[in-house]
C-alpha cells in the first residue's frame, strides 16, 4: 500500500476529527480511510488512535508520528509546487554540449533566452565530436548529422547548407572550378569530421572528390578563421577554398559555383526513467 497515501489518511482522520470527516476530504469511503490506518499501524506495530463510540484521540505515539506525517506530507507538497514552478518559470543550470560552429548561432539565442529569464544559466562546452552525455553529466547535446547513441531522445531542429567558398583573390589566380572534379587540382581546407572526400549530388548524379590542401584541422573554428583571413585579402598562402559552418558545396548547373547540402542539425536529451522512444 502506498505509505504516503496512509500517512495522508492518518493525517486527515487527526484534522478532522473523524473517519468519516477524511474519508470526505480525501474523496474516499470510510472504509478506504480506515484500512489505510490499520495498515500504519500494522506496519509500525504500535496504535496511533484510541477509537471509542464517541471519539477518537491520539496516542502517546500517534501525536509523535501525526507531527513528523504533517511535516512530510507539507515538503511533499513543497517539492510539487517547486517541480510545476519550475515548468512555468525557467530556472536552474542547463548543460549544454556541442561544435563551436553550431555554437555561433546558440549563443546570441543564449544570450537573449537568459535575458528573459535571469533564474536560467547555462554550462556550455564545446567539442567537435559527439560526448557521452551521462558521463559528461549533460543535459542537452546540439549536433548536426545522425546520432551514434541510439538511446538518446533526438529532435530535428533544422537542415544545414554546405557551401563551398573561396577568396575572391584565390579565384582571381587559380580560377573558379567549374565541375566539382576540378577541387582536385585546387589547395583546399579540410575540416576533419568532413574527410577529404567530398560529396556533390545534382542533376548528373553523384560524385566524389578526394581533396587536397596545406591546412587540414579538427577544429571547425580554426579552418573558419584560416578562411576568413584569406577571405579580407591575406598571404598568397593562405588564400583557400574554405569550409565555413558546417559547410561545403558548388552550383548544380552545367559549371557550378556553389551546391547546396542538407545536413540535419539535432538536438539530443538524456533519457529518463518512462521516456519512450517518441520522447
Amino acid at each position: 500500500m502506498d505509505r504516503l497515501a496512509s500517512m495522508r489518511a492518518f493525517v486527515q482522520v487527526v484534522d478532522s476529527g473523524s473517519f468519516a470527516g477524511a474519508a470526505r476530504r480525501l474523496a474516499a469511503s470510510p472504509a478506504a480511510v480506515t484500512h489505510h490506518v490499520q495498515a500504519l499501524e500494522d506496519r509500525l506495530g504500535v496504535q496511533l488512535l484510541s477509537r471509542t463510540t464517541r471519539k477518537l484521540s491520539l496516542t502517546e505515539v500517534g501525536r509523535t508520528f501525526y507531527q513528523h506525517s504533517a511535516q512530510i506530507l507539507a515538503q511533499v507538497e513543497e517539492a510539487e509546487r517547486s517541480a510545476t514552478l519550475l515548468q512555468t518559470t525557467p530556472r536552474g543550470l542547463l548543460r549544454l554540449n556541442t561544435s563551436e560552429g553550431i555554437a555561433r548561432v546558440v549563443m546570441p539565442l543564449i544570450a537573449e533566452f537568459t535575458a528573459a529569464h535571469p533564474e536560467m544559466s547555462f554550462d556550455v562546452v564545446l567539442t567537435d565530436r559527439m560526448v557521452d552525455m551521462v558521463e559528461g553529466g549533460f543535459d542537452l547535446a546540439l549536433r548536426a548529422g545522425p546520432l551514434p547513441d541510439l538511446s538518446l531522445i533526438s529532435r530535428k531542429l533544422a537542415l544545414g547548407k554546405l557551401i563551398l567558398c573561396a577568396a575572391p583573390d584565390y579565384l582571381a589566380r587559380r580560377g573558379a572550378p567549374q565541375r566539382p572534379e576540378d577541387l582536385a587540382g585546387h589547395n583546399c581546407l579540410i575540416y576533419q569530421m568532413l574527410g577529404n572526400e567530398w560529396r556533390f549530388n545534382g542533376r548528373a548524379g553523384d560524385v566524389a572528390v578526394a581533396v587536397s590542401g596545406n591546412l587540414r584541422s579538427n577544429s571547425l573554428e580554426a579552418v573558419r578563421r584560416a578562411a576568413h583571413r584569406g577571405l579580407v585579402g591575406a598571404r598568397a598562402e593562405d588564400l583557400e577554398i574554405a569550409i565555413d559552418l558546417l559547410a561545403v558545396g558548388v552550383d548544380d548547373d552545367a559549371a557550378p559555383r556553389r551546391r547546396q547540402f542538407e545536413r540535419q542539425s539535432r538536438f539530443a536529451a538524456r533519457r529518463g526513467p518512462g521516456d519512450d522512444d517518441d520522447g
